[in-house]
């Protein structure tokens, strides 16, 4: 259905710099081009936009630089990006820059397009309740609006004098309810793994820095769970020989599964899962889960120092509490991980607690279509801005 403020041939410019970013920003480009199937839309971002409609000009790879040490060694490159995305932007001249989280890059690129005088539309908030609240002065002046998806950032936002905000609910609603008819008939066959031994999932990241540092560990713990068989959900956006180097060989409990998460976690009865966008996923999926972190020694002591947060999942962020465990830097240990895997596998002291947190979890979050409602505020305030200049 055409939204009643839609115009004809509206053209977005959207930036997404990771694989959240892509999967989240993909349904909004799906819904906007459901209101306006004329409208233009540019962006940076993967594959998921792309299909979706989008013409992508970088590929999110080829930007995702994580840790305060990696970004300093690449930030030639970060400069380079800058740069063509100023001059792509100024090139597309689009009616709405919408920026989807990936704060270092976005909120320079923000600060560009206010100075051009270009609608900034900013889609998952940089969390500034964590850490960086000095960005909040700069959100202020260079965000037109803010969409935000955790339910207490309004509140906080309010706080901190940013009224430009509206609550959109989780993305990840959307995702995991757009698959639910398809992984209710997956198999194991189906993903080559086997059928006669439960199985444990690990989620070791989509960054290559994350690969190295958390897949290790994780696999450490195989040899612990010999009537499990564990299942690497990778990503084909990496080269397969940096998970390969880390699998032990020629052992039939390690298996690897690529571009199929979802059905890993749905066929799975637990899962150590790298801190992020995933342990979310994973919580709505309802596996339970151990969520894992190990970072670049220095930029852990700097993240330490910065950082004002109890939790490191958002899992435990939105409950306030600690509904998964979290192993966090030395804590992740083969000992420590063997043991709370050993909670949530079925007959795990753990495993039931874990179930009724996670019915609450959705219950805070509310009701899905997320992209639909950022698409349909997105058209709204591009199109009331336009009627401004008309009159």
């Amino acid at each position: 259905m055409r939204h009643k403020f839609a115009q004809n041939n509206m053209k977005y410019y959207i930036i997404a710099g990771e694989a959240s970013g892509d999967l989240h920003a993909s349904n909004v480009v799906r819904e906007l081009r459901q209101i306006d199937p004329d409208c233009s839309i540019r962006a940076w971002g993967g594959d998921l936009m792309s299909a979706a409609g989008a013409e992508v000009v970088k590929h999110y790879r080829d930007l995702a630089f994580m840790g305060f040490v990696e970004v300093a060694l690449n930030i030639r490159t970060i400069w380079k990006n800058l740069k063509f995305c100023q001059q792509d932007l100024q090139s597309f001249q689009p009616d709405a820059l919408i920026l989807v989280d990936y704060p270092g890059f976005n909120l320079r690129i923000a600060e560009f397009a206010h100075q051009q005088g270009y609608r900034v539309i900013y889609y998952i908030s940089p969390q500034v309740w964590a850490w960086h609240r000095s960005r909040i002065t700069q959100m202020r002046r260079v965000i037109d609006h803010l969409l935000v998806i955790l339910p207490f950032e309004k509140a906080f936002l309010a706080e901190q004098g940013m009224e430009q905000v509206t609550y959109v609910g989780h993305p990840l609603l959307d995702s995991v309810a757009q698959k639910q008819n398809q992984l209710r008939t997956i198999t194991p066959h189906q993903l080559g793994l086997p059928a006669d031994r439960p199985l444990i999932a690990l989620l070791p990241g989509s960054r290559r820095q994350e690969i190295i540092t958390q897949l290790p560990i994780m696999l450490s713990v195989v040899r612990a769970f010999p009537q499990y068989c564990f299942v690497v959900a990778a990503t084909e956006q990496l080269p397969a020989d940096l998970y390969y180097q880390y699998l032990p060989p020629h052992n039939p409990n390690v298996q690897i599964v690529y571009n199929r998460t979802y059905e890993v976690l749905h066929l799975a009865e637990a899962a150590l899962v790298t801190s992020g966008t995933a342990t979310l996923e994973t919580a709505l999926l309802d596996v339970p889960q151990v969520v894992c972190y190990r970072a670049n020694w220095l930029s852990y002591q700097i993240a330490k120092r910065l950082v004002d947060l109890q939790f490191i999942s958002l899992v435990n962020l939105i409950m306030n509490q600690e509904t998964v465990t979290e192993l966090i830097q030395d804590d992740l240990n083969t000992e420590q991980l063997t043991h709370a895997l050993q909670q949530i596998i079925v007959g795990g002291e753990g495993r039931e607690a874990v179930f009724t947190a996670y019915s609450q979890l959705r219950e805070r979050l509310g009701t899905i279509g997320a992209a639909r409602r950022v698409a349909e505020k997105i058209v709204t305030l591009v199109s009331e801005k336009s009627l401004t200049k008309m009159n």
